[in-house]
């Protein structure tokens, strides 16, 4: 059995009671969609049938397939659900978590999104102005994936080529060991912090973080309706 007591009631789905359970789709995490499957499809090509390489070769995939882009979210409903997110070309931490979740799943992989507030110290001026002044982001996204009898954590939520640009180690992941965010970029300064660990979830709780981002940053579909930049670009040339 397993600890449900972070599941959202909104999400109106029966709470896992297996493990097994968490390979069933969710209405965001809809690891049955056609595009959710030719992306793993795709990420698996070449790939054994060992769930621990297959998680491995799908969290690159997404970490390196999606380009981190804080700018590019949208708060309607479908940006949320992963099969509209693997035809994209970038996306910030919750959608990229959400699809690898859902990824894996597709994959047979039992998988679980959780969802922790972090304080990015390297956040560019430009994006911290956006967000009121605030460096702590609400609701980071990460993955749970079932392996060897444990659930091991990951975040894809940087790409290589972004970490290169500004001096943080891009983070792996073995498959057998968390993989969370290094405290530090190459440099020695603190990078990110986790604040608040909210826990995992079978699905994607909508409602609950359009709340929480409401109250935190105010309107963002108003706000970042009249900012884009080139996030790497600001953080490089911030840091």
């Amino acid at each position: 059995m397993i600890d449900n007591q972070h599941l959202p009631a909104e999400d109106n789905v029966a709470q896992p009671q297996a493990i097994n359970d968490y390979l069933r789709p969710g209405i965001f995490i809809d690891s049955d969609h056609p595009s959710v499957k030719t992306f793993a499809d795709k990420a698996l090509t070449g790939i054994g049938m060992a769930p621990v390489e297959r998680a491995v070769a799908l969290y690159y995939a997404v970490r390196d397939g999606l380009r981190y882009d804080p700018y590019s979210m949208g708060m309607e409903r479908a940006n949320f659900t992963a099969s509209q997110i693997a035809t994209k070309k970038s996306a910030f931490c919750i959608p990229k978590a959400i699809l690898l979740t859902a990824c894996a799943r597709a994959s047979g992989i039992p998988a679980r999104i959780g969802y922790a507030d972090v304080r990015n110290h390297l956040c560019s001026p430009k994006l911290k102005a956006a967000m009121a002044g605030n460096d702590l982001f609400m609701y980071h996204g990460y993955v749970e994936m079932y392996l060897e009898g444990q659930w091991v954590k990951s975040t894809p939520a940087f790409n290589s080529e972004l970490c290169e640009k500004v001096g943080i180690e891009a983070l792996g992941f073995n498959g057998r060991d968390d993989s969370m965010m290094h405290p530090f970029d190459k440099a020695g300064r603190q990078h990110m912090e986790y604040v608040k660990d909210h826990g995992h979830f079978f699905d994607h709780p909508h409602e609950r973080i359009q709340s929480t981002f409401k109250e935190a940053y105010g309107d963002l579909e108003l706000v970042l309706g009249g900012v884009k930049g080139d996030f790497a670009s600001e953080v490089s040339a911030s840091s």
